[in-house]
């Protein structure tokens, strides 16, 4: 079976491996649909993720597909079910799981290796976290389930309601995904980007205004120049994870108003804010990190009720023997929002 490989440093190879037999609670997937993900580029630049991924391994995890291979004390699914898996499950029993906040625990498992015809998908991501899905959901939707789950995560840190300015900084994936939820909340968004087919999209999921950031050094007083009011924003969601993005969403939100920092930094990275404003303009700052048992269901229910749609976001197609130079080019610069990867190629 042809499978990428992540070995380090933008190191990534499409190998032949041999599937090895199904331990207990295990299940097998063939792959039907597999996305790239802003977080494969940051790994494959970095080499490893300290949590998700030690290279070697075998690399991706945005997919759904089908289920092929059972281990015998599997119950509750049948071959041939049609299934979306996140890449992670919580392992239930520690300190965050119990309050509710299992995106914080402390023992996340994670899954990588939808590059490839199949994954194996270990017993607890079968219980917690590998979801059915409805007859007539396209595997291709279905797979935008886990950075949707993320971005539903962030949607109710930030508590939105219908009729507020919500201004979303970052037009990749994560950004696009923020307006159109955002949007079917009855929000105003504005989307503060680059890219002009990313600023198209954003206008197709609804954004009242899309604006253009290119690479202007002060981004809050670019962007307050460019709305078509004077006054701040209600919320701010921050989705490029950059110190002075941070920083220019915080100077952007009104006063009562919330900040969600959903792009996360480099470790060690800092950022300088007003503590008077804080304190005075009683502002909310939050930071939404990864996604829950709930999220995930509830993203794949704004999936399966149209609300999302591959097609607003998968914007390419590649093999899978040319995954190494796909991502060579993500790193170089390509503006694709996210490509589908054909690995039965």
């Amino acid at each position: 079976m042809k499978a990428a490989v992540l070995y380090g440093r933008e190191d990534v190879r499409v190998e032949t491996t041999t599937p090895r037999a199904l331990h207990p609670g295990e299940a097998r997937v063939a792959v039907e649909a597999a996305l790239t993900c802003g977080t494969d580029l940051k790994v494959y630049k970095r080499g490893y993720h300290a949590k998700m991924i030690t290279p070697p391994a075998v690399f991706g995890h945005e997919l759904a597909g089908i289920i092929s291979e059972l281990a015998l004390d599997v119950r509750g699914w049948h071959v041939g079910d049609h299934v979306v898996v996140a890449n992670s499950a919580p392992c239930g029993q520690c300190f965050y799981c119990f309050n509710q906040q299992e995106n914080l625990c402390e023992d996340l498992q994670f899954l990588n290796g939808a590059y490839a015809r199949s994954i194996i998908v270990p017993p607890r991501l079968v219980q917690k976290n590998m979801v059915r899905l409805k007859p007539g959901t396209s595997f291709r939707d279905a797979a935008l389930v886990e950075p949707l789950a993320c971005v539903v995560q962030g949607v109710e840190d930030c508590q939105l309601k219908p009729g507020q300015e919500v201004l979303v900084i970052g037009s990749g994936p994560i950004g696009l995904m923020f307006t159109a939820l955002a949007r079917h909340m009855g929000c105003l968004v504005t989307v503060a980007g680059r890219g002009e087919a990313r600023l198209r999209a954003a206008l197709r999921l609804g954004a009242k205004q899309v604006i253009d950031i290119g690479r202007k050094p002060d981004l809050a007083k670019a962007i307050s120049a460019e709305t078509l009011s004077t006054k701040l924003f209600d919320v701010v969601i921050e989705a490029v994870g950059k110190p002075e993005v941070w920083e220019a969403a915080f100077n952007l939100v009104r006063k009562g108003g919330l900040v969600n920092f959903f792009g996360g930094c480099a470790a060690g990275a800092t950022v300088t804010f007003d503590a008077a404003r804080i304190h005075y303009s009683n502002l909310t700052l939050r930071a939404s990190f990864h996604h829950t048992p709930r999220t995930i269901r509830r993203a794949l229910e704004f999936i399966e009720r149209g609300v999302v749609h591959a097609r607003d976001f998968v914007d390419g197609e590649w093999p899978l023997s040319r995954l190494p130079e796909l991502f060579k080019n993500m790193a170089a610069g390509n503006k694709a929002v996210k490509t589908f990867i054909r690995v039965h190629d």
